[in-house]
């Protein structure tokens, strides 16, 4: 069979938590009344143990699927709001999605455009690559900002094989206009006049560019037949196209109403919803904007719909839960100072010997399989847990977190702390053999109970403040219909 080389598959990640505007506009509109005209619709928030790196390893998955993952050569996490300054974050995801360690890690920041750059580098190269865009950005409470953001990650493999979308060609503009920008002693973003951002931004630099790709690839406007250019002004994206001559049944939903912008993870995140809608030959123009402007020209391929079982943005959409408590979510994000208690100052530094040494049984919840009687435990030990057996030294790796399961027994905790409480633990009997004590997320206190279905997800274990450090490990979450 011939190959050709492009995006392979492609995955994508919401939080569950829908923040509705108008409990935002309601709590602030005493100040801000402007607000009111924004207080339709809903943003995607990510809960209190999630993050870029937590979004980024679910978008992975979810483009992965049961891929074969040895022959991947680079992996690259683009964001504006990676958790660590000085570790590579991009490291984290594939320990979590336990990649080989053969493998070029990288961090692309910086810009919006971190994420269509990433994905472009990996397009123009030959080597088989994961880019994946995620990003939680704070905004001051009451904000515009605070409205329009939302919180979420796509995936893109792009290599070898059978492309569900090819690249034509891709062109790039670098102007230092700015729009917004974030310093580094600074939690939130500055956002300047939307008008200038409209006129002088995007109806200047995102045409010019668009021109010059058509023009090198000799595509007329008219033959695009799906356009994705993120941003949160009113009407931006239909009034570009007018500009740029492409048609008005090809400008893309934004998803402003239902998910907000998601920074650096948005153009991706719209190509993904594209290739779900595209048929074979369809033209795909991707834009992103910010210092400048990226434009990706892609043809869907002949087989877009392939066999990886993935939940994508669409199953991303549908798995929802309305959030109207507005004071919890600024806890979350830390934007309120809120009175924890005295359970919540317990000393947690991280002992890094530990943590490296148990990398792989802690960040990518590898386990052990007996090869002498079939036995599936957790943690990995020397000796076989099976008393009928006992065999030393006979355990493969076991990936308990591709694993399902179901809940065995549980405890709902008012006492331990929690960001959320109260904590919901209990025994998770796990498909395939291996029981594991685990921390539940995104419970639905009326629908948990014995036999609940659940699925293994990366989420942060705890933070420690003191030191300002992160754990990462891997709770049971309820599988929804």
């Amino acid at each position: 069979m011939a190959t050709d080389f492009g995006v392979l598959s492609f995955g994508a990640y919401l939080p569950r938590a829908r923040m509705q505007r108008k409990a935002i506009a309601a709590a602030n509109g005493w100040f801000n009344a402007g607000l009111r005209g924004l207080a339709k619709g809903e943003r995607a928030i990510g809960n209190w143990d999630e993050d870029t790196i937590t979004m980024a390893v679910e978008a992975a998955r979810d483009c992965l699927g049961d891929r074969d993952r040895t022959g991947l050569r680079q992996l690259v996490l683009a964001s504006t709001t990676h958790p660590f300054d000085d570790r590579q974050n991009a490291t984290v995801v594939a320990t979590a999605l336990h990649l080989p360690s053969a493998l070029r890690t990288a961090d692309a920041a910086g810009s919006l455009r971190a994420g269509t750059g990433a994905l472009v580098a990996a397009l123009e190269g030959r080597d088989r690559t994961l880019v994946v865009a995620a990003d939680m950005r704070r905004a001051k409470a009451g904000g515009t900002q605070e409205m329009l953001y939302g919180d979420g990650a796509a995936a893109m493999l792009v290599g070898e094989g059978t492309p569900m979308a090819r690249l034509l060609g891709a062109h790039a503009e670098s102007v230092d206009f700015v729009h917004q920008y974030r310093m580094r002693d600074r939690d939130t973003d500055y956002g300047w006049e939307e008008r200038w951002i409209r006129d002088e931004g995007y109806l200047k630099i995102v045409p010019r560019a668009v021109a010059a790709l058509l023009e090198r690839c000799g595509v007329e406007p008219g033959s695009i037949a799906h356009f994705c250019l993120p941003g949160t002004l009113s009407r931006v994206q239909a009034a570009v196209a007018r500009k740029c001559g492409l048609p008005e049944g090809a400008v893309r939903d934004p998803l402003g109403a239902t998910v907000g912008d998601t920074g650096a993870a948005h153009p991706l995140l719209m190509l993904a919803a594209a290739l779900e809608d595209a048929r074979p030959g369809d033209r795909i123009l991707v834009a992103g904007f910010g210092e400048g402007c990226d434009v990706l020209l892609l043809e869907a391929g002949a087989i877009v719909a392939d066999s990886v079982a993935r939940r994508g943005v669409k199953g991303a959409l549908a798995d929802r839960r309305e959030e109207s408590n507005y004071l919890r979510w600024l806890s979350f994000t830390g934007t309120i100072d809120l009175e924890r208690g005295m359970r919540a100052k317990v000393d947690k530094a991280t002992a890094m010997t530990v943590l490296y040494r148990n990398r792989d049984m802690i960040e990518g919840l590898v386990g052990g399989k007996c090869r002498a009687c079939g036995t599936a435990q957790y943690p990995r030990q020397r000796y076989c847990v099976n008393p009928a057996c006992n065999a030393l030294d006979s355990q493969d790796d076991y990936l308990f977190s591709e694993r399902t399961g179901k809940v065995m027994s549980y405890t709902a905790d008012a006492l331990t702390y929690s960001p959320d409480p109260p904590t919901y633990f209990g025994m998770v009997q796990v498909d395939g053999g291996g029981r594991m004590l685990m921390d539940f997320t995104e419970v639905d206190p009326a629908t948990v109970d014995v036999g609940l279905p659940v699925r293994m997800v990366f989420r942060i274990k705890e933070a420690d403040p003191k030191r300002g450090f992160v754990r990462y490990f891997w709770k049971a979450a309820p599988i929804r219909a």
